[in-house]
């Protein structure tokens, strides 16, 4: 995995625009895909960032890079923590919710809903989505809008401003350590 596909994958997380950013990421040796997410552990966990696989195949795996701070902060909000009640996660803890994430991606071939939680959609967006089975929106972008959509819209907007930066300046040589934004606790 190059860092200039992790930059182009995860900017506004790398940013901390956002909470996490899911991609996928092919392979042809599972082993050394766990040595360049180790690699990348050891640059980013240093401002507060985290890449893990979620789930994998054969030749693919579901990586999410996320920040645990801002996770524990997201799922234990109230309404995210009741969505997340709701569809059976019982423990909000961070990480019991990303096994129960991570049980649920590799059980069912369709995303469970709730993994909005986990890419700071919010709550009601995630609530409307499950409750309108993904219809009846009031906008799309990078996710489905059932709340405020002039604040989604400004959010879609400064994300995707910001995938363009990053990538322009990773292509001009910025390494990933650079680019990542620490964590405030960092």
């Amino acid at each position: 995995m190059s860092e200039e596909y992790l930059v182009w994958q995860a900017a506004p997380t790398l940013a901390g625009l956002k909470t996490g950013s899911l991609f996928p990421c092919g392979y042809d040796d599972y082993e050394q895909l766990k040595r360049e997410i180790c690699a990348v552990n050891r640059v980013l966990g240093r401002k507060g960032l985290r890449l893990i696989p979620l789930r994998r195949n054969k030749k693919q795996a579901l990586l999410y890079l996320y920040r645990p701070e801002r996770l524990r902060a997201d799922l234990s909000a109230p309404e995210a923590a009741a969505i997340l009640r709701r569809e059976g996660y019982g423990d909000c803890r961070e990480e019991h919710c990303l096994h129960e994430l991570m049980r649920r991606l590799q059980r069912f071939a369709e995303f469970p809903h709730e993994i909005g939680l986990f890419l700071s959609y919010p709550p009601e967006d995630v609530r409307g989505f499950i409750d309108h089975k993904g219809r009846d929106s009031k906008c799309d972008g990078c996710w489905k809008v059932y709340g405020d959509a002039e604040r989604a819209q400004k959010l879609f907007r400064q994300y995707k401003a910001c995938t363009a930066s990053y990538c322009r300046r990773k292509a001009a040589g910025a390494p990933v350590a650079e680019l990542a934004v620490a964590s405030r606790t960092q």
